[in-house]
């Protein structure tokens, strides 16, 4: 569930960029739901891992290769950039209503065919953890701090000006990011709380269709 959702969010990204005219993602081939192309070694495995071990399994980061944007291609800069940058959310927050749907449906194929109960109760399981992971990825990469989405879509709220200065903090790369999570973990929860306020609706949702008591196994929030 966490490789497709970052595969899936990647990929959003290099569809829409060659639709508004950029192909640097399609000629690095990007265009792709082929998770090999989107992992990088450093984000997608050895951070997790390290990060992983040292705090002893309490936490971990990573995420997949950013996909490589042009944005001088684009045939509308300004509107090229936005839906970009809104791909990536936009298809992880699509994802969770998705899996929140097939999670019913397997609630009532349950009812149907009671003696598939076990296997389906694993796959509504699977289910809750996409729900949770593409709500975690959808708001996490609209926090408002360079690189992440939503910073573009910030700085194209602000002022000329302001706009300049705000995205010049792209040249401290993932510093910021870093700061926010290591640093300030209490306003990153903040900024996090829509993740838990989405899973607590969708959880209310679909809690009628739960196969045994699954849902007592959902993400703390």
């Amino acid at each position: 569930m966490l490789v497709f959702a970052m595969v899936a969010h990647e990929y959003a990204h290099a569809v829409v960029a060659l639709q508004q005219g950029d192909d640097t993602a399609y000629v690095l081939g990007r265009v792709t739901l082929n998770p090999l192309p989107h992992i990088d070694p450093f984000m997608s495995l050895l951070l997790p891992a390290l990060l992983w071990f040292a705090s002893s399994g309490q936490f971990t980061f990573g995420g997949a290769k950013p996909v490589p944007v042009n944005s001088r291609k684009f045939r509308h800069y300004t509107r090229g950039d936005i839906l970009v940058s809104a791909a990536g959310v936009t298809t992880n927050f699509l994802l969770a209503l998705v899996w929140a749907f097939v999670f019913i449906l397997l609630g009532l194929l349950a009812r149907s065919l009671p003696d598939m109960g076990p296997m389906l109760a694993t796959a509504q399981r699977m289910m809750v953890h996409g729900i949770w992971l593409n709500l975690l990825l959808c708001f996490f990469n609209l926090i408002p701090i360079p690189p992440l989405d939503g910073s573009h879509l910030l700085y194209h709220a602000l002022p000329a000006r302001a706009g300049s200065w705000y995205r010049g903090l792209q040249r401290f790369g993932y510093l910021p990011l870093f700061l926010l999570l290591f640093v300030f973990r209490g306003t990153m929860a903040m900024l996090l709380t829509p993740v838990i306020v989405m899973m607590r609706l969708l959880g209310g949702w679909i809690a009628p269709y739960q196969i045994g008591s699954l849902l007592a196994g959902l993400p703390p929030g």
